[in-house]
């Protein structure tokens, strides 16, 4: 679970920065604590699905575009980078 929540906290991170707003900023927007958006960014915390929705609606954005901009891709398995390396 903490690959999302780090997966999370780069999306909510890479979407803020693209709004060109500050934590401060979206904190304000959403009434969210700055300390908390701060630990969200970290992948330190996970938001609720309220929280979510804040996030993503004062970015400007519908909360399944944030989610999907945090999904998480599994890695290669060991097995297939072995593969790929062989070729």
């Amino acid at each position: 679970m903490r690959e999302l929540d780090k997966s999370f906290g780069d999306a909510l991170r890479e979407c803020r920065r693209r709004a060109g707003i500050s934590q401060e900023e979206l904190s304000f927007r959403t009434g969210v604590h700055r300390t908390f958006i701060s630990e969200i960014e970290r992948g330190l915390k996970s938001p609720t699905l309220h929280t979510v929705a804040a996030l993503a609606k004062a970015l400007g954005m519908q909360p399944s575009e944030l989610m999907r901009m945090a999904e998480v891709h599994p890695q290669k398995s060991t097995r297939e980078e072995r593969n790929n390396n062989m070729d």
